[in-house]
């Protein structure tokens, strides 16, 4: 759940330094954005993967 908590954030702070660059006209703050934008989808989905194969362990494990 942290990793998709951070994605989240990521992309959120992405997009706030992408349109403060394009208003600054600051080409390396816009880019920057995108960026981060881009590390916090990817972290979204890689809390996705972790989140399936726990629910995929959680299925199959035996109960002893």
């Amino acid at each position: 759940m942290k990793d998709k908590t951070e994605g989240k954030w990521d992309e959120a702070k992405g997009k706030i330094k992408e349109e403060t660059g394009k208003v600054v006209g600051d080409r390396s703050t816009e880019w920057s954005g995108k960026a981060d934008q881009v590390k916090g989808h990817v972290k979204e989905g890689v809390g996705d993967i972790k989140k399936d194969l726990a629910e995929e362990r959680d299925r199959t494990e035996t109960p002893r």
